[in-house]
């Protein structure tokens, strides 16, 4: 085997590893299934990915030339390219995950990093200042009592996109809305008028104690919230439509 095919095997599995370890932070913490298809992150990281591995070990296949007297500083400048396009397109994915699963009004929304109001947030209770990196946690964004706060929150949910669910200043533990999930959750039946009558009964045979649903609306792609309606506690997040 060639000095040159050997450089490019070698750069190329270095990638593959790096890239496993990748995929595993991603889908494996920041966007566990189904939530990597409610904002539609799967296509997008693996083209980057993909791009990533690819054109590395390729350039390094192209340049290799034993005894090339800037050989080392051709194949350093490759790897830290590359490394530069890796870090930024894992901050940009970063960026995005899912930071907090919020019920408001009748239904979860799925709050990404990036569309966290940072406004105020020393107003916000301590757990809810910073958004999480070890997964999308749950939470109740609260109504506020104040009549003008609301119409301000009314006006920046049309012009803006910041609505209950991006605030923190108005979370509170999911469990102050129990009363609130009851309410509005929906029988599990109601599931096969929105999706096949299969997929339903294979998914819901997973979690038998759910006994009702809510839905969870998300950049890309809804999800269902399957939950227990007497204990309102939420049993899992599905990948079921929760409307046509």
């Amino acid at each position: 085997m060639s000095m040159r095919i050997r450089a490019f095997l070698i750069h190329l599995t270095a990638s593959a590893v790096l890239a496993l370890a990748a995929m595993a932070l991603v889908f494996g913490i920041w966007y566990p299934s189904p939530l990597d298809k409610a904002v539609g992150v799967t296509e997008i990281f693996l083209i980057i990915l993909g791009v990533d591995v690819v054109i590395g070990p390729l350039l390094t296949l192209v340049v290799y030339k034993a005894g090339k007297r800037s050989l080392r500083f051709d194949l350093a400048t490759i790897v830290c390219l590359q490394l530069i396009a890796f870090a930024y397109g894992l901050w940009t994915v970063a960026d995005g995950r899912p930071a907090w699963l919020v019920y408001s009004a009748d239904r979860f929304d799925l709050v990404q990093a990036y569309q966290i109001d940072t406004r105020q947030l020393e107003q916000a209770r301590p757990e809810y200042r910073t958004a999480p990196w070890l997964g999308a946690k749950w939470a109740y964004a609260a109504r506020p009592d104040d009549p003008e706060q609301r119409k301000t929150i009314l006006f920046e949910a049309l012009f803006s996109g910041l609505d209950l669910a991006q605030r923190p200043t108005l979370y509170r533990p999911l469990a102050e809305a129990a009363e609130a999930m009851r309410k509005h959750a929906q029988p599990l039946v109601e599931l096969q008028r929105f999706n096949p009558q299969s997929e339903v009964a294979t998914v819901l045979a997973r979690w038998p104690e759910a006994d009702a649903f809510l839905p969870m609306m998300s950049r890309a792609h809804p999800v269902t919230v399957l939950i227990n309606k007497e204990s309102a506690r939420v049993v899992a997040v599905v990948d079921l439509n929760p409307w046509e």
